[in-house]
């Protein structure tokens, strides 16, 4: 069977849509944001944690998915905001670690690296909690 190959240049893509659709949609997260408190940040915060890791991607301009993934994670760890944005960082950081040393990878082994960060979000919280990020993450995966 044939699978789709996603490269570095197509990782790039994902991550730099997706801070982007996040910061056109993030005060519909934070309106969500209820837990442990309604303290509405948490589409902020994790807006500026994927526009770190999305400006990151940006100056790697390589067709290596584990080079992209690489700075991706690295970009998001040092603009985590908040716990979703440390979230969001471990998930990144999933899926490099899933990936690492790969150029390319498929749509299977996708999948494979976001059970990898999803072990790793679970992992990076003292008390995990459903209706978070953690769920969508292990929905994802």
């Amino acid at each position: 069977m044939s699978y789709i190959k996603i490269d570095g240049y197509m990782l790039r893509r994902f991550v730099i849509n997706g801070a982007n659709k996040l910061a056109a949609n993030k005060e519909f997260v934070n309106s969500l944001n209820v837990f442990p408190v309604p303290d509405g940040d948490t589409g902020t915060n994790m807006t500026m944690t994927a526009q770190a890791a999305a400006r990151e991607a940006e100056r790697v301009n390589s067709p290596n998915f584990s080079q992209v993934a690489q700075a991706v994670a690295n970009g998001a760890l040092k603009g985590a905001r908040g716990n979703s944005g440390v979230i969001l960082s471990q998930i990144y950081r999933g899926i490099y670690k899933a990936a690492e040393n790969k150029s390319v990878i498929t749509v299977p082994e996708l999948a494979e690296c976001l059970k990898g960060s999803m072990e790793i979000a679970y992992k990076a919280v003292m008390k995990p909690k459903e209706g978070t990020i953690l769920t969508i993450i292990r929905a994802l995966a």
